[in-house]
């Protein structure tokens, strides 16, 4: 008889919590491209000054990375996360007093500052609540968050805008993230050995200390059999805390973080073309009409939200399957190199539908492997997961500042649209790359000593 699962599931709450805060973060992060031809109109601002006010939200945002995952690290994600919340809905609402182009640029760059970590403290969360089989999922749905934040932001803040100007919508969007930080402080506890609403069994289940089912290899009437999973790499021994010392050598040392980080640069290079100038592509060079074209920039957030699920089940079945490797870094591997199929794709069909159906998928594709992308630095560094994400997290940010300035340079130096999606597919083709060279057996743990744990 195979064992019952457990009798509580707080850790499914913990994951609503992640999702309605992915929600809110791509709100409040995206709101403002909705917003900018107003915003425009009413400061007098030029293309080039909004531009820079684009830019000092992923700017600020990468810097202070790192720090804040490594708070997260140091002193929970229970604390941290209501400061990061509360901190970015406070410069939400400060949008809409902004009287000018410095005092908006100097808002948005606190505004990034302030939301830099909230990715890494959550898969710190997770590194906590979810065991190894479970994580990918619990990232993917967590990551279907974002994309419904990035589809629904454009339509409500125009709707918001119409109704009571883009001054308000902004304090209007702050607000939800209040309301969450709120709840967040007041429910959440950093383990879930102190949370009352967690029962031994799921206690144990978390832990990995309670037998689940996995398939049978060998063919017969019995349709599974139970195995005892070695338990998970054991939480921090003080309640919301840390270990006491962040083993930096050895995380520098790792070939992991590197190849990691050369993944999630890849993404988000081009990830940022779908929230920066894939509606103009749409409209100017394409042809949309603007509803039309509205329809076709919300359509890579639809597919990518799928596939977000799909994934994050995906690398949790290859992973009991086949394996830390082939759960995330074949399927990793798979998914960018087939997104770069489709970006390339894209430039040789004469079909402007077809193209704009084939970009949609090339972000669905690299969405596939978004649980696996964060579910790694678990693996790898499960009491460090604040600090390996944040690493993570601020070269995919890198790769998003970088990925929209030389899609604008080179469509202004060679009239043509072409060569920015060749580029793209061949910035994919090298995260693929990196995927293979990444181990997600080999751990960093706090003992680890220069040359030990790494991969």
């Amino acid at each position: 008889m195979l064992p019952p699962m457990p009798t509580t599931r707080v850790r499914t709450r913990v994951l609503a919590f992640a999702f309605l805060l992915a929600v809110v973060t791509y709100l409040d992060r995206i709101c403002i491209s909705a917003a900018a031809p107003f915003i425009m109109e009413d400061l007098h601002l030029t293309i080039l000054q909004m531009s820079a006010v684009f830019s000092a939200f992923t700017l600020a945002y990468s810097l202070f990375e790192i720090p804040s995952g490594w708070l997260g690290d140091v002193r929970g994600p229970r604390s941290v996360l209501t400061r990061i919340v509360l901190w970015w809905s406070a410069f939400t609402m400060l949008t809409g007093a902004a009287r000018g182009y410095q005092s908006l640029l100097a808002i948005r760059f606190l505004f990034g500052a302030g939301e830099a970590g909230a990715f890494p403290n959550i898969a710190r969360s997770f590194s906590q609540w979810f065991p190894i089989r479970e994580r990918g999922r619990a990232n993917g749905v967590m990551f279907l968050g974002s994309r419904m934040g990035g589809m629904l932001s454009a339509p409500i803040a125009l709707q918001l805008v119409a109704g009571w100007g883009w001054r308000a919508s902004f304090v209007a969007f702050g607000v939800l993230g209040l309301v969450w930080a709120a709840a967040w402080h007041a429910w959440y506890r950093d383990r879930p050995e102190d949370h009352p609403g967690v029962g031994a069994e799921e206690l144990a289940w978390i832990r990995g200390r309670m037998p689940y089912p996995t398939p049978d290899p060998t063919p017969g009437p019995t349709p599974g059999r139970v195995r005892y999973p070695t338990p998970d790499p054991a939480p921090d021994p003080t309640p919301g805390t840390a270990p006491a010392t962040t083993p930096w050598a050895a995380l520098l040392r790792s070939r992991n973080l590197y190849a990691i980080c050369a993944m999630y640069f890849a993404f988000g290079y081009g990830l940022y073309f779908y929230f920066t100038w894939l509606p103009t592509y749409l409209i100017k060079e394409l042809g949309f009409s603007l509803f039309s074209g509205g329809l076709f920039a919300a359509l890579p957030f639809l597919l990518a939200g799928i596939a977000d699920i799909v994934g994050g089940w995906l690398t949790d079945v290859l992973t009991r399957q086949r394996g830390l490797r082939a759960g995330r870094c074949h399927l990793g591997f798979g998914a960018f190199l087939t997104c770069a199929a489709f970006l390339f794709a894209s430039t040789i069909v004469p079909s402007p539908i077809l193209k704009a159906i084939l970009i949609a998928m090339a972000l669905a594709s690299a969405d596939l492997a978004l649980g696996a992308c964060w579910a790694v630095p678990i693996d790898i560094a499960p009491n460090h997961a604040g600090v390996i994400t944040g690493f993570m997290n601020t070269l995919g940010n890198i790769g998003g500042l970088i990925g929209p300035l030389v899609v604008g340079y080179a469509v202004d130096r060679w009239h043509s649209w072409t060569f920015p999606f060749y580029i793209t597919a061949l910035v994919y083709t090298g995260g693929a790359v990196a995927w293979l060279v990444i181990d997600p057996t080999q751990q960093i743990r706090e003992s680890d000593r220069p040359g030990l744990g790494q991969s």
